[in-house]
C-alpha cells in the first residue's frame, strides 16, 4: 500500500523544525521512521506534513555522564547498544536494547522516536519509566522536562504537545551495587512481546536488598512501574515479589494471548528478571572487595 499524501519538510535546525511544526498543527515529526512508514502505509496514520529531522546534526548525540545517558533524537538503537560508555552508567539500556525488533530496525530506529511513539509493548517506555528517566522536549513557547511517569498518556499517546520536538531522553545511572536485568517472551524472535520485564536491585553495604523495582511491557496501556523493595524483603524473595505483581496486574486478552496467561507469564518473568538482576548487584558489589583482597 502507498500512503496518503502529506507536505514534506526537511529543516537543518531545531527552530526550522520548529517553524514547521508550528506552521502544520496536523504533522508528525519522521525521525527513523520504523513505526511511522508502516501506519502511513497501512493507512493507519495520515498527517498532514512530516517534518524530516533527519539533517539536524545537533540532535545526533549520545552522552555518558556521572549522572547517566543524555541520547540525542538521532541517536539510533544500535548506537546505543553498542556504545560500552553507556553500558558502563545504565547497562539496562543496552539490555533492553538488544530485545528490540530486529538489527535492521535497531540500525534506523530512533531511541527518542521509540519512547515518542509510545508503544505499551515497545521495550524503551518500559526502561525509562522503571529508571526514572525524562524526556526534553522544545516547542516555540520554550523548553521543559517532562518525567516518564508523566510522558506515557495512554496507547500511542505521549504528553508532547502539538508543535513540541521532543529533542533528547535522559536515563539515570545505575546507583553502586545495582544490578539491572531486561527480559520478555514473545512469539518470534523480533516481535512485540507477551509481556516483557525490567528489573533494577540495589543492595546494601551487608549485601541485603535496599531497593527493587520493575517495569513492565505488554500488560496495560502505558508502561507500569512496581516498587518491590517490601514484597522481596530484605533477602530476597523474589518470588514474593512475582506474586505481589500478579495479583495486582490487569492484563487484557487479544489474539496473541489471554489474560491469564500474560498474568502467568508476567510473574514468571519478574522472578527470573530481578534474581539476575540481584546477581548481577552482588556481583558488583563484591568485585571491590575481591580486589583488595
Amino acid at each position: 500500500m502507498k500512503p496518503p499524501p502529506f507536505g514534506y519538510h526537511a529543516p537543518g535546525t531545531v527552530a526550522e523544525a520548529l517553524d514547521a511544526l508550528a506552521a502544520a498543527p496536523g504533522g508528525k515529526v519522521l525521525a527513523g521512521g520504523q513505526s511511522l512508514i508502516p501506519l502511513l502505509n497501512m493507512r493507519l496514520a495520515a498527517p498532514s506534513d512530516l517534518v524530516d529531522i533527519n539533517r539536524i546534526g545537533e540532535l545526533d548525540t549520545l552522552r555518558a555522564e556521572d549522572g547517566g545517558v543524555r541520547v540525542g533524537a538521532l541517536a539510533r538503537h544500535a548506537r546505543v547498544e553498542r556504545s560500552a560508555e553507556a553500558a558502563a552508567v545504565q547497562p539496562l539500556l543496552g539490555q533492553a536494547l538488544r530485545h528490540v525488533a530486529h538489527p535492521v530496525i535497531r540500525n534506523r530506529g530512533t531511541v527518542v522516536g521509540s519512547l515518542a511513539h509510545a508503544d505499551p509493548a515497545a521495550e524503551l517506555p518500559a526502561v525509562l519509566a522503571v529508571l526514572g528517566g525524562t524526556v526534553e522536549a522544545v516547542s516555540a513557547a520554550g523548553r521543559r522536562t517532562i518525567p516518564a511517569a508523566e510522558f506515557f498518556a495512554g496507547p500511542l499517546e505521549s504528553a508532547l504537545a502539538p508543535g513540541e520536538l521532543a529533542v533528547s531522553a535522559f536515563f539515570p545511572a545505575a546507583p553502586p551495587r545495582t544490578g539491572t536485568a531486561f527480559t520478555e517472551t514473545a512469539r518470534r524472535h523480533g516481535d512485540y512481546a507477551l509481556a516483557g520485564v525490567a528489573a533494577v536491585v540495589t543492595l546494601d553495604g551487608d549485601l541485603r536488598v535496599a531497593a527493587a523495582r520493575a517495569g513492565y511491557l505488554g500488560i496495560a496501556a502505558t508502561p507500569l512501574v512496581f516498587d518491590l523493595t517490601g514484597a522481596a524483603g530484605p533477602d530476597g524473595d523474589w518470588a514474593a515479589a512475582a506474586a505481589h505483581v500478579r495479583d495486582r496486574i490487569d492484563p487484557e486478552p487479544d489474539i496473541h494471548a489471554g489474560a491469564d496467561y500474560r498474568r502467568h507469564l508476567t510473574g514468571v518473568l519478574t522472578e527470573r528478571a530481578l534474581r539476575a538482576a540481584a546477581s548481577e548487584a552482588l556481583l558488583k558489589a563484591e568485585a571491590p572487595r575481591k580486589a583488595g583482597d
